[in-house]
């Protein structure tokens, strides 16, 4: 008798813990847009679906999840990815202190919100990111590879080996675990390729599409789709050029300085020169004016 009183005791001291654990998580934000298959802890979520700290959201193949955070910080969780809130702090009821979370794999867009931009922080596999009132896309490959695309402001990935700062809008970084970070470079349908995955940086190539609010200029879906990295010209099937600022066509050749010439160049969809003076059109813009094979 006392045995079976002990063992129904323990039944509900687990039962009313784990009741409690749900009840008192500490709410952090909701999500706004939920497209197919998107869960936290195992719950299935839905559009205005609470999210809370240490809650894991995992997407499916398909999966899309847009998420608001109290302090306005918008966060999307493109398909195939998986991602821990780690820490929410509150300053106040409208800002956060300290607002940290965990990409272990997938793609990612973050907006920053109200807090000040030391409160937040972002961990990969190879690095953190520190934010610094920015927008940037993020995708976490197999390996522990790491992409960063800056869409706003400035950001700052440190990894192996130091620290490195992304100042132009749809410029990126790649890390790994033990390789370190690769100098900023301008993306392109090279970078893309190297990434050895189709359906990286989804939000970047148009491989899936957010809603409006989750927009940043054109994403650099120009840069990184129209314009051919090795000539600066737009591809063979994309007629004229495109403005990477404001995404409007242009029916003939850069204005600026021809690309022999030194100074920097248009900074529009053609992209920037190098500092050796020669132009990379819509090139990576890196000191040498180069690419630089960061994969190898």
């Amino acid at each position: 008798m006392r045995a079976w009183i002990f063992r129904f005791f323990v039944a509900g001291s687990v039962f009313l813990g784990a009741g409690f654990q749900v009840a008192f998580a500490q709410e952090v934000g909701k999500a706004v847009l939920i497209n197919t298959s998107v869960t936290g802890n195992g719950r299935t979520l839905a559009t205005s679906s609470p999210v809370h700290r240490n809650e894991r959201i995992r997407t499916s193949s398909t999966g899309l999840g847009e998420f608001v955070f109290r302090d306005g910080t918008k966060f999307a969780v493109g398909w195939n990815s998986s991602v821990v809130i780690d820490k929410f702090v509150f300053d106040d009821d409208r800002s956060a202190k300290d607002l940290s979370v965990q990409a272990a794999k997938g793609s990612f867009r973050w907006i920053s919100g109200r807090s000040k931009s030391p409160a937040y922080k972002i961990a990969t596999p190879a690095g953190t990111i520190g934010v610094r009132g920015t927008a940037f896309d993020v995708y976490v490959g197999p390996g522990g590879v790491t992409a960063v695309v800056l869409l706003k402001g400035r950001v700052q990935f440190c990894g192996a080996n130091g620290c490195r700062d992304l100042r132009r809008r749809c410029d990126f970084i790649v890390a790994t675990p033990k390789g370190g970070v690769s100098d900023p470079a301008r993306i392109g349908q090279d970078a893309i390729r190297k990434l050895r995955n189709a359906r990286a940086l989804p939000f970047v190539t148009g491989g899936q599409r957010l809603s409006q609010r989750f927009r940043v200029g054109n994403d650099c879906l120009t840069a990184a789709s129209l314009v051919d990295p090795k000539t600066g010209q737009p591809g063979s099937n994309t007629p004229g050029s495109s403005n990477s600022q404001t995404g409007s066509p242009s029916s003939g050749p850069s204005s600026g300085p021809s690309s022999s010439s030194p100074g920097r160049g248009d900074t529009g969809g053609r992209g920037r020169r190098g500092d050796n003076g020669i132009g990379n059109g819509g090139g990576d813009g890196s000191p040498n004016g180069r690419f630089s094979d960061i994969f190898r």
